[in-house]
């Protein structure tokens, strides 16, 4: 199943796709589905972000291949971050950075986002917490988190975190293909068969330190292959089984 939230002159709510319409939902589908008997055609409709996180808990170096990149070894732990929630884009949402930033990078990750509370949960245990799966870009001002030592400025910008088009359910997240292309060229390729730490175990990890709330995400860390942007780029983040996230820097 693939869910969805649209603009409507109403206001934003949840639907499901069903061939070529979404189905309005009254209430979010974190425990139930609830339709509201509205239907549109998926062509006009405008994507939001498909959830409204209160936190969005990122995976650093979960790649060995990326930790090298970044000139290290691969962590013997998971290492996490925290994007600002005003950080959320949508899928076609453009993205720009503040004049002072000189290197704009793109990061395509798998990300899930969470169904029920979340506290102290075993790995064995993780899909009944789990809403489904989507793609996201953990936009970066490398130049800043370079200058900064640490990476909240450079990660949590406005518009830095591109999550989307849709949430996709019944998937298994430890094999999935991950490409990233730059105005049609491939520039990150990878699979999740290949994480240092796969799902349940962040999510096992992150819970016994932090409680995740329903709409929350979970960003699981990018291949190698990162790089710059710049204006008038398309970057697009597609994801087996999920489909592609694509936004255009200005």
């Amino acid at each position: 199943m693939k869910y969805v939230r649209i603009d409507r002159p109403s206001g934003p709510c949840w639907g499901v796709v069903k061939g070529e319409d979404v189905l309005t939902l009254s209430t979010p589908p974190y425990e139930t589905l609830e339709y509201d008997g509205g239907k549109m055609p998926l062509s006009q409709c405008k994507l939001l972000a498909p959830c409204e996180p209160t936190k969005i808990v990122c995976v650093g170096k979960n790649y060995a291949d990326h930790a090298r990149e970044l000139g290290g070894d691969a962590p013997g732990f998971p290492v996490l971050f925290l994007k600002g929630v005003n950080a959320v884009n949508r899928n076609d949402g453009a993205l720009h950075a503040p004049s002072f930033v000189t290197r704009l990078d793109y990061e395509g990750e798998l990300a899930i986002v969470i169904r029920r509370r979340a506290k102290e949960i075993k790995a064995k245990d993780f899909s009944n917490y789990v809403l489904g799966y989507t793609c996201l870009n953990d936009v970066t001002a490398r130049d800043i988190q370079q200058h900064d030592g640490q990476w909240t400025r450079a990660k949590s910008m406005d518009g830095f975190c591109p999550i989307g088009p849709w949430v996709v359910d019944e998937l298994d997240p430890s094999a999935l293909k991950v490409e990233t292309r730059l105005n049609g060229k491939v520039v990150q390729q990878g699979n999740t068969s290949d994480f240092i730490n796969q799902v349940p175990k962040l999510l096992e990890f992150i819970t016994a330190s932090m409680t995740l709330e329903p709409g929350d995400v979970v960003s699981t860390g990018t291949p190698a292959g990162i790089g710059p942007m710049i204006p008038g780029d398309m970057v697009e983040v597609e994801i087996e089984g999920i489909g592609v996230l694509k936004n255009q820097i200005i």
